[in-house]
């Protein structure tokens, strides 16, 4: 029997780059309407390769096929404040990992997401290594926690990762929540990104289907 976890985190103003308005109200419009002005890469989003120049897709040529699959859960919820993440910390799924799954690395990172502090300027960091064996490999999407998979603040480190991972095809999800809520190392996870025309990245409604490691609607 298949289970779905919302993987993704809600928005609300007051978040980094977020801001919700009332724009109608039922009492003086007719309908209650919100003005919604969100950076295109806060809470739960994915990133086109348009983000650091990386090669020609936007958000909106984004493959549907790209945006789901089996992924595996990776354990690792003892790292320290800006850890490097490298290979070995895949453990065992490193042997057991076929071209064109994806990874949702469960660091438990998003119990910060409100200390603005921690969440951005702690965050563990993908290893140049890491993210060289995710092209490698052929890793169809890599997930995170954290903001981003690179030090935010260090824009060397940051374009360096994300250019080799978004050039080598890896879609990358960043701002997950609830990955403790998965009892099974394996699961079918959908990211679907907002279709926006040439832009370089986009809030996504990511879930997990337990119970499901192949594609449950074929």
């Amino acid at each position: 029997m298949s289970r779905i976890v919302d993987l993704t985190q809600t928005l609300k103003t007051g978040m980094r780059g977020v801001d919700v308005r009332p724009k109608f109200t039922l009492k003086d419009d007719g309908w209650n309407g919100s003005t919604l002005e969100r950076y295109s890469h806060c809470a739960t989003h994915m990133d086109s390769q348009l983000h650091f120049e990386a090669g020609p897709e936007t958000i909106d040529t984004k493959p549907i096929e790209k945006c789901l699959g089996p992924a595996w859960i990776v354990p690792m919820e003892n790292l320290a404040p800006r850890a490097l993440i490298k290979i070995e910390h895949l453990g065992d799924i490193e042997k057991r990992f076929t071209a064109g799954e994806s990874l949702l690395l469960k660091t438990g990172w998003s119990r910060h997401a409100d200390n603005p502090e921690i969440y951005r300027d702690g965050l563990p960091r993908i290893s140049e290594a890491l993210a060289n064996w995710c092209v490698e490999k052929r890793v169809s999407i890599l997930g995170v926690e954290a903001p981003s998979i690179a030090d935010v603040n260090d824009i060397e480190e940051v374009t360096r990762i994300h250019k080799i991972l978004l050039s080598g095809g890896v879609t990358i999800v960043e701002g997950l929540t609830n990955l403790e809520e998965l009892s099974q190392e394996k699961v079918f996870f959908i990211a679907l990104p907002l279709k926006i025309e040439g832009c370089d990245g986009a809030p996504v409604r990511a879930i997990a289907i337990e119970g499901a490691t192949e594609n449950p609607f074929s």
